[in-house]
């Protein structure tokens, strides 16, 4: 299912995320803004990512895995355009529907309803349109007379069921997914799943982070390991999955 890989529709060149880690605790807001003023804050620097690589070609579902604090999450923000790079560069190719964290996007004093329409805008659709997509996102979403209550009285649960209808709904070239399914349950993983598979199908390209290496193994084209910011192992999806395994669990690898 691979597309040509001369037509990538994500690239990274030799990108790099750095942050800065203050290690001191001020008592105060106060004393954080009078340290940091007077430049005499404790801190290092922490590269998230470090000179990563990486061409996703269009049509391709790409697995993300890796141990917590490995990079994964940081490497969706920075495709979706929600960090910046320190250094290197980043080309996306298409409209993109991001859902990285439970929840963002949405205005939590608006209902469900007026969110839709609010996130549709804000991708570029018009309100014509939206009303269009309306019923149809209600109903994969399946949170009842909840979709005219405030966000804020919403679940987990409901955040994720109304979260992915609108991102898949309106059709974007790439969807990244940050272990958002985990948090629904084994029903509405199925239907999404389902949609997904539909995606696949149009040749859409889907960007994905999991910790259930089942996931990874039975839905991906392709999957990449990260460590420390840094890929570790790319390829077929149950190599690396086993690369990952033996990784986190170093019994694995001395027993083969």
């Amino acid at each position: 299912m691979f597309s040509s890989p001369t037509s990538p529709v994500v690239t990274l060149e030799n990108v790099t995320q750095r942050f800065r880690v203050i290690q001191d605790r001020p008592d105060s807001l106060r004393e954080i803004f009078s340290k940091f003023f007077r430049h005499n804050s404790v801190y290092h620097d922490f590269d998230a990512i470090r000179s990563l690589s990486l061409d996703v070609p269009r049509g391709q579902m790409l697995g993300l895995i890796g141990r917590n604090g490995s990079g994964k999450s940081t490497l969706l923000k920075i495709i979706a355009g929600v960090y910046r790079p320190t250094s290197g560069r980043v080309h996306v190719d298409g409209t993109l529907a991001p859902l990285i964290e439970l929840g963002a996007g949405f205005h939590h004093e608006l209902t469900g309803r007026e969110n839709i329409l609010l996130n549709g805008l804000l991708m570029g659709y018009s309100k014509e349109e939206m009303r269009d997509r309306e019923q149809s996102i209600i109903d994969f979403a399946e949170i009842g007379d909840f979709i005219d209550a405030p966000i804020k009285q919403y679940s987990s649960g409901m955040h994720t069921r109304l979260a992915f209808a609108v991102a898949t709904e309106v059709d974007p070239d790439i969807l990244i997914l940050d272990e958002i399914l985990a948090v629904g349950d084994a029903g509405f993983q199925q239907k999404c799943f389902a949609r997904i598979d539909n995606f696949r199908r149009a040749g859409k390209t889907i960007l994905m982070v999991s910790h259930s290496m089942d996931q990874v193994s039975n839905n991906c084209d392709r999957a990449v390991l990260l460590e420390r910011g840094s890929i570790v192992a790319d390829g077929n999806p149950s190599e690396v999955v086993s690369a990952y395994r033996e990784l986190v669990i170093p019994q694995l690898a001395n027993a083969h």
